[in-house]
């Protein structure tokens, strides 16, 4: 069984063009990404208790993007970068958020899915820096967290098949893989994870 999801589209190249190009900018958002992504994690744990089953993977994953984002903010600390405030609106997760439904069943699926959906995004785009970036830490840690981000993407599909058979699960993800897609296509290119 599959536990996650294949991207409908690939990242355009000017994407990863752009990154480079400004990587200050690029580790910013990085960093603002890994902090909505911890709260993500806690949020459930606060807004589904009674999921029991999930919740240890769900703090064990929410820690995990805690270490992300001290590890990104001490690579910003070595280029004298500061984190931005307030947060700036993505685009990306506004437009996939539209497409949450709002029944409590339908709504925690959906938000499972969504995560998984995120984490398959930026295992691709960290495995595109990692490619560009010249040796040294910056590269072994975007290896490292290509990696990671894999990891993530099956691990929200698997709590989703806790409390959900496979056909929805996997017609919803197919359903949110279309939709990614073509956020994607229109977005704007810009130096942000998303």
């Amino acid at each position: 069984m599959k536990l996650s999801i294949d991207l409908q589209c690939a990242s355009p190249p000017e994407w990863t063009d752009a990154v480079m190009a400004d990587f200050d900018t690029f580790l910013q958002d990085h960093a603002d990404c890994e902090r909505k992504a911890n709260g993500m994690m806690m949020s459930m744990v606060a807004k589904y208790p009674d999921r029991v089953e999930i919740i240890p993977l769900l703090i064990e994953t929410a820690l995990e993007e805690l270490e992300h984002f001290r590890d990104v903010y001490e690579l910003m600390q070595t280029r004298g970068l500061k984190l931005e405030n307030p947060f700036e609106e993505d685009p990306y997760i506004k437009g996939l958020m539209a497409f949450v439904r709002s029944g409590r069943d339908e709504r925690f699926l959906d938000r499972l899915l969504l995560a998984s959906l995120f984490e398959t995004r930026g295992a691709e785009r960290f495995k595109l820096i990692w490619e560009r970036l010249p040796e040294g830490e910056p590269k072994k840690f975007y290896h490292r967290l290509w990696a990671c981000e894999a990891k993530h993407a099956h691990i929200f599909v698997k709590m989703s098949l806790n409390y959900f058979d496979e056909k929805t699960v996997y017609d919803r993800l197919q359903a949110f893989a279309a939709e990614e897609a073509r956020i994607v296509r229109n977005m704007p290119i810009r130096a942000a994870l998303h």
